[in-house]
């Protein structure tokens, strides 16, 4: 299998993160494994074909994330035909690129949507993505599974929101990472209006009643076509506790990550969700769950795969790599191709 994994710019890939472990499975599984930038694609004159400056991803024996990274990034880009690919990852994070390069923002589902007609596997299926990069994506879901909210970019339906539900959360529709997610405890809140100002100043605001328990964290569960993703019986979810009196778990604003036993709640979210991904071409997902409430679907580049690694010594990203393979070649089957464990070699 030819593949790619379409990034924000290769140079500022970090070898911790979830996609170079993909990359690292995929390799190791034998296929032709590329990394492109958004800013690396370009429409061919002529044939019209799309081609990128693209950095090839081999993982040799002894090598470490590191210098799996490394080498990748060092490496000279070579050209490629993008419409020769049998499948295209998209790993970038539009968010990313929202302030500093606006240009480059919105690039990645054009591009995906392109090679999908032309007959590449693009995951996730980038028109889905177009609604699931922003928080509204949820609310398409069952209300039982969801908190009340309301999106809006007028304060004063803000405050009249808070008044009628109390305690809740305020915070970017386009946003990641934890910034500008602000607490409410009630109407009166002193800095409501610096906060409502802060967040507004993103675009449009998300308000979420606010869901007990989530001060001691949330819990992200990773969904694979729609199921849970597991190995060896052991779930690819954790919990994400706070650090010190920060509401947010974020891992990347000091929030820790601690094991999680997957319970019937969370199996009944799994399966109210589950439908619905699959029909809307969501390959691969992450949930942040509160109690039994859903609060956010990672639906564009979802992270936290070392702390499943580190959680319960288990690597899963060979397991959505083969998931990837049966898209790309629904025809294949386990054993039947010519590479290992019925990896098709092109």
């Amino acid at each position: 299998m030819k593949l790619a994994f379409l990034v924000n710019d290769v140079a500022t890939e970090i070898d911790e993160y979830a996609t170079t472990r993909l990359a690292r499975a995929a390799s190791q599984r034998g296929h032709d494994v590329w990394y492109v930038g958004i800013g690396d694609v370009e429409l061919s004159d002529g044939d019209g074909q799309l081609v990128a400056r693209a950095h090839a991803a081999e993982f040799r024996a002894h090598d470490t994330l590191a210098s799996f990274m490394e080498r990748i990034q060092a490496g000279d880009a070579e050209r490629m035909v993008l419409d020769d690919l049998d499948a295209l990852f998209l790993r970038n994070e539009s968010i990313d690129d929202l302030q500093e390069r606006p240009w480059a923002s919105p690039l990645g589902l054009v591009f995906g949507q392109m090679l999908k007609a032309r007959g590449v596997t693009v995951v996730n299926d980038p028109m889905s993505l177009l609604r699931a990069t922003s928080k509204l994506y949820l609310e398409e879901f069952p209300e039982r599974i969801r908190p009340r909210s309301l999106v809006t970019r007028d304060p004063d339906a803000i405050e009249q929101f808070v008044r009628e539900v109390g305690h809740s959360v305020v915070k970017p529709l386009y946003g990641a990472k934890g910034r500008n997610v602000f607490m409410i405890e009630d109407h009166g809140e002193a800095n409501l209006a610096q906060m409502t100002e802060a967040v507004l100043r993103d675009g449009y605001a998300v308000v979420q009643e606010f869901v007990a328990g989530g001060e001691d964290g949330d819990v992200r569960i990773f969904l694979l076509e729609g199921e849970l993703l597991e190995c060896h019986g052991k779930p690819a979810a954790f919990r994400r506790v706070p650090s010190g009196n920060d509401p947010r778990a974020n891992i990347s604003v000091g929030g820790r990550s601690v094991p999680l036993e997957v319970g019937d709640l969370e199996r009944g979210i799994i399966d109210a969700m589950g439908p619905k991904l699959v029909a809307d071409g969501m390959f691969f997902v992450g949930i942040d769950v509160i109690g039994g409430t859903v609060v956010e679907i990672n639906a564009e580049s979802p992270g936290g795969f070392q702390s499943v690694e580190r959680l319960y010594n288990m690597d899963v990203a060979p397991i959505v790599i083969e998931a990837l393979e049966r898209r790309a070649n629904p025809g294949i089957t386990p054993g039947s191709g010519a590479g290992p464990e019925g990896v098709v070699r092109r």
